[in-house]
């Protein structure tokens, strides 16, 4: 069976530059590396060839000598012979340059940390709608794990010092050959710390972490919303044997308010108004967050009428801007009147082309049709 052409294997034309060589090898590499094709064996032999021709052509002095006499140049001069793998050198290093990260490869012979991140937690607090309006300062009584004080999140006792593994040697690292190759992976006897621990705290029994309560403060800023996150760095749990701690989240929930629904930075009450001052017009008293204030009701003003505060509202998140308040009018009808406030109000219906029919309606129904 006949070789392909190194440079049509890659896909680059013969005066490709190193740059254009790696991103070619890359894209097939990535398609076809065993790791995600297993069993593939049309895909292995694509990855090996791919491999073969990368090999050769990034390495300055045999892509010189195959540009010049073929597959004779570099040692493979018979059909179906791969180059020497013994002799690319620094190729390994190469492929771990390209891919270490994604197949675990980077950094292989070198001591890996045994410690895990801590946990992440989540703290749900519920404020007052004043409270979305002004901020808040508030402390926080928390109980999650955090380093123990005995061995200072060692999990060693104090005074001993932990083993260097023996099977990995103190890298935290097993190597093993897989083709041409170098593949690590964590050592399975100390979990890729390198070090084992044979005297162990007896306060968290090896662990590093106790469990305590503890206080934090935080801060609620002006303008927060329903469900909004704050994230505390790093006051989540403690890490896993000198790793780093994980993050808290302090999720805000708003009580209900008995006078005011939010809209974003809007606010939404209603007032009650009599018909009296809703036919005449005034002034009234209108409830906000931060007390009262006068509103003028025109004359003639119709139950669901809405009439804006500026700025009563709430501030956006983190700026200087502020909502308003709508308020929404009723407009009251009595349910008791005097004599004489019925003969006022039949002398107005008439006066006013308004026939008074108690036996078509009530006078209740009267006002409501007059009034709103």
């Amino acid at each position: 069976m006949s070789r392909r052409d190194y440079y049509d294997v890659l896909g680059v034309s013969r005066d490709a530059d190193d740059s254009a060589l790696k991103k070619a090898y890359r894209k097939i590499a990535l398609d076809s590396h065993p790791d995600r094709n297993p069993g593939n064996k049309e895909a292995e032999d694509r990855f090996k060839e791919a491999s073969e021709a990368y090999a050769i052509l990034s390495d300055s002095e045999k892509r010189r000598a195959y540009d010049r006499f073929g597959f004779a140049g570099v040692g493979a001069g018979g059909p179906g012979a791969g180059p020497d793998f013994g002799d690319l050198g620094n190729f390994t290093d190469v492929f771990n340059d390209l891919f270490g990260d994604l197949f675990g490869q980077r950094g292989a012979g070198r001591r890996r940390g045994r410690g895990q991140r801590g946990a992440d937690l989540r703290y749900n607090l519920e404020i007052d709608l004043t409270d979305a309006l002004n901020g808040l300062e508030s402390k926080l009584r928390i109980p999650k794990m955090r380093p123990c004080k005995v061995c200072e999140g060692s999990g060693q006792k104090p005074g001993t010092s932990p083993e260097s593994c023996s099977r990995c040697r103190g890298t935290g690292q097993l190597m093993f050959q897989q083709g041409f190759f170098r593949i690590s992976r964590p050592c399975d006897e100390c979990g890729g710390a390198g070090e084992i621990v044979r005297h162990r705290c007896s306060e968290c029994r090896g662990a590093g972490r106790t469990e305590a309560s503890q206080t934090i403060s935080v801060t609620i800023p002006p303008g927060i919303e329903e469900g909004q996150r704050l994230r505390l760095a790093g006051e989540g749990e403690a890490g896993i044997a000198g790793g780093p701690p994980g993050d808290l989240y302090v999720v805000v929930s708003i009580r209900p308010h008995p006078l005011f629904e939010r809209d974003g930075m809007d606010l939404h009450c209603e007032v009650p108004v009599p018909f009296v001052q809703a036919a005449l017009g005034a002034e009234i008293e209108v409830p906000t967050l931060e007390g009262k204030v006068t509103l003028r009701v025109p004359e003639g003003t119709q139950s669901g009428t809405v009439m804006r505060l500026r700025g009563k509202g709430l501030p956006a998140l983190r700026s200087s801007a502020r909502g308003d308040q709508l308020v929404r009018i009723f407009v009251e009808v009595p349910t008791r009147i005097t004599d004489r406030q019925r003969e006022l109000l039949e002398q107005f219906a008439a006066e006013s082309g308004h026939e008074v029919s108690p036996q078509h309606k009530s006078f209740l129904d009267k006002l409501r049709d007059l009034f709103g």
